[in-house]
C-alpha cells in the first residue's frame, strides 16, 4: 500500500452518555488510493469519516490526515484544514437553500480567505457541473432540485478545491444508474488525475469492484 495519507491509532469515541461507542485500534489509507468502507447501518462508518475530517473529536487516540494530527487543532484550524485539503460529500448534502447551485458549488471559496475565487475557478465549477449533467441547473436553488441533482451538486463542490483527500458518504445513494456512473466517473477521474485519495462509505456492493481496497468496518472494530 502507498504511504498513508490517513492514519488512525487507538481511536475511541462515544456520544455523551449514550450506548454508542467506537474503538478502532488501527486504520491506514494510502496516498493516491481508493478505498470503500462497507458495513451495517448504524455501526459508525459516518462517524469515522467525521473524525478523520476533524468535524468531530475523539475522546482518545490519534488521527493523522494529510500529515496533520487533526486532534490537536482548534475548531477554527480544523475548519480551515478541511476546506483546503478535504473534499466532503455528506449523506445529507449540506447545501445552503438560500444560495444558487453555482454558489453552493463555489461555497468553499467564499468561506475561506486562503482560497481565491477567480474566473478560472468559476469556469472549472461550470465544467464540473457539465460533466455530471447539471450545467443547466446552476441558476436554480436546492429546493428546486431532485435528490439526485442535489447529490451531484455536493460532488461538484467536493472536487472543486482540488483536495488531497475526498471523503464521500453514500455518494451514489440517491442516483439512478446513469447518474451513478457519471458521479463515480468524476470522482475516480479526478482522483486518478490529481493523485487524490478517495475514501467512500457505501452500501452499494455493485460499486466495490471499482475500488482498489474494500474495508469491512466490522473488522476494524475491537
Amino acid at each position: 500500500m502507498p504511504s498513508p495519507v490517513i492514519r488512525v491509532r487507538d481511536l475511541s469515541f462515544r456520544y455523551g452518555e449514550g450506548d454508542f461507542r467506537l474503538h478502532i485500534p488501527e486504520l491506514e489509507v494510502g496516498t493516491a488510493s481508493s478505498a470503500a468502507i462497507i458495513g451495517p447501518s448504524g455501526s459508525g462508518k459516518t462517524t469515522l469519516l467525521h473524525l478523520i475530517a476533524g468535524i468531530t473529536l475523539p475522546q482518545a487516540g490519534k488521527i493523522e490526515t494529510h500529515g496533520v494530527d487533526v486532534t490537536t487543532l482548534s475548531e477554527s484550524a480544523r475548519r480551515e484544514f478541511r476546506v483546503k485539503h478535504i473534499g466532503l460529500v455528506f449523506q445529507e448534502f449540506e447545501l445552503l437553500e438560500y444560495l444558487s447551485v453555482l454558489d453552493n458549488v463555489l461555497l468553499p471559496y467564499r468561506i475561506n480567505s486562503a482560497l481565491e475565487l477567480t474566473s478560472v475557478v468559476r469556469d472549472r465549477a461550470r465544467e464540473i457541473a457539465d460533466q455530471v449533467g447539471i450545467a443547466d441547473k446552476l441558476a436554480r436553488y436546492p429546493g428546486q432540485l431532485s435528490q439526485g441533482e442535489r447529490q451531484r451538486v455536493a460532488v461538484c463542490r467536493a472536487v472543486l478545491t482540488e483536495p488531497a483527500v475526498i471523503m464521500a458518504d453514500e455518494p451514489t445513494g440517491n442516483l439512478d444508474p446513469l447518474n451513478k456512473g457519471r458521479v463515480l466517473d468524476i470522482l475516480f477521474d479526478y482522483a486518478e488525475a490529481s493523485g487524490t485519495t478517495l475514501l467512500t462509505v457505501t452500501h452499494d456492493h455493485d460499486l466495490l469492484e471499482r475500488f482498489e481496497r474494500v474495508v469491512d468496518f466490522k473488522e476494524l472494530l475491537s
